[in-house]
């Protein structure tokens, strides 16, 4: 896949974006506490917190209030608290973590506190291409394209994926065959931002807003856009996106190396909350360890998520090295209440990165969808083809965004049982692939 659709020359030269293979063997953290609190007595608990464990001052913080928000997660002399999901990042002293740990434990009205943690894109490799006519020839009669949703037609499809008019990705979940465009549905990308003068994307872009201090939302990195384009582009001439209809929020919540944290996730999904998304789709994580548990505060953010009509989708992550290395499923994505994606190639086998559901309670993959040499929007108005976890989950945001659209008063919960439900089995185990490759509605 050399060239694109639109004729124009990508430009490679984005030095601010992340190294585009990085093994990430241990978890960071910033020294601050995410602190979930009972939705119905929560000053009860930052009560308690201020007079044991010395809490700085609170902000509190509503999804729709953007300005400044990225600053205060940054002032050590505040903590922030989000009021549509009930969690806090908090700011301790170092003399007083123990004693923030021991009141939590303690505290009924404090649901978990745990450590806040950096959190990465979840991109594997990096391709530029100039863009000088782009896709070969498409296979448009029906019974081939059935042919690419049965799991027996993996060993016979590799390389002869037609990409004329649109990409593998788009025919191996029928996305192409959907009569449903995801019209006036809302998906939060929470990622490295948008180009938001990309001409595929402009139309398609309902707010923008950016949670890294410094940083507009402008995207100098690619992914945030890459991962846009997957889920929502409505370009015509030579189709990548799912839900071609749909309205993107683009929330900046990594930097412009792909870096983040969790306060400032938990802003972005607060904010999305607030905004009206059905969906929140975010390629990002960090690693976990083997039989490492699910993070508390995230599990319980996903379950206040689904009771405000919202699914979260997040991916498995890459640091596996198949066939001799299966990396458990990161963090968010380990959450039993987040549906986790791993990520397939051409053949529809499990990508060599992506991580598997190894470690039990909720770190299993939900579904696996494309993620090998998946094309789409890239900053300058250009286009890449990048590979990962990451290229997949957007996938997965655009099909629900169909989904919502085909069942309007489906709930949350409803709209993630129908998607599993739709699944083409895989011949791989469900510990790779979930209920199975991905389908439109």
């Amino acid at each position: 896949m050399a060239n694109g659709p639109m004729g124009r020359r990508a430009n490679g030269e984005h030095p601010e974006r992340a190294d585009a293979d990085i093994t990430k063997q241990a978890a960071e953290f910033t020294g601050r506490y995410v602190v979930l609190l009972d939705q119905e007595a929560p000053e009860r608990g930052m009560n308690a917190l201020r007079t044991s464990a010395g809490v700085s001052s609170v902000e509190h913080v509503h999804g729709t209030e953007v300005d400044g928000v990225a600053e205060l997660l940054e002032n050590p002399d505040v903590s922030v608290f989000f009021d549509e999901l009930g969690v806090a990042v908090v700011e301790v002293p170092p003399d007083q973590r123990h004693a923030l740990v021991t009141t939590a434990e303690a505290e009924e009205s404090i649901v978990a506190a745990e450590p806040e943690r950096v959190v990465y894109a979840s991109v594997i490799t990096e391709a530029q291409h100039t863009l000088t006519g782009f896709y070969p020839t498409y296979r448009s009669d029906e019974a081939e394209v059935d042919r690419h949703t049965i799991a027996g037609a993996a060993g016979v499809l590799g390389p002869a994926w037609d990409e004329h008019q649109m990409t593998w990705g788009l025919q191996a979940t029928r996305a192409n065959w959907s009569l449903m465009t995801g019209r006036d549905v809302k998906i939060a990308v929470l990622d490295t931002g948008v180009d938001t003068d990309h001409q595929d994307l402009i139309n398609c872009i309902e707010e923008a807003a950016s949670f890294v201090p410094g940083q507009s939302v402008e995207d100098g990195n690619g992914h945030g856009t890459h991962c846009i384009g997957t889920a929502a582009s409505p370009a015509e001439n030579g189709r990548y996106g799912v839900a071609i209809e749909s309205r993107v929020l683009a929330g900046k919540v990594l930097n412009n190396r792909g870096r983040g944290s969790d306060g400032q996730i938990l802003a972005g999904m607060a904010w999305a909350v607030a905004q009206g998304a059905k969906v929140i789709s975010m390629s990002l994580g960090g690693p976990v360890e083997p039989g490492e548990l699910f993070p508390q505060t995230y599990e319980n953010v996903a379950k206040r998520a689904l009771q405000h009509g919202v699914v979260i989708v997040a991916a498995a992550g890459n640091e596996s090295r198949r066939p001799g290395f299966v990396a458990p499923v990161g963090r968010p994505a380990n959450c039993p209440s987040i549906l986790s994606v791993g990520a397939l190639g051409k053949d529809l086998a499990t990508a060599s990165f992506s991580c598997g559901g190894i470690n039990g309670a909720g770190g299993q993959v939900d579904i696996a969808a494309p993620g090998v040499e998946i094309w789409s929007a890239a900053p300058d108005d250009t286009y890449q083809t990048l590979d990962g976890t990451s290229m997949a989950t957007p996938h997965v945001a655009g099909v629900l965004a169909l989904l919502a659209e085909a069942h309007p008063g489906a709930s949350a919960t409803d709209l993630k049982a129908r998607l599993l439900s739709m699944a083409h089995p895989l011949p791989q185990p469900a510990r790779d692939v979930g209920a199975g490759l991905l389908q439109a509605p």
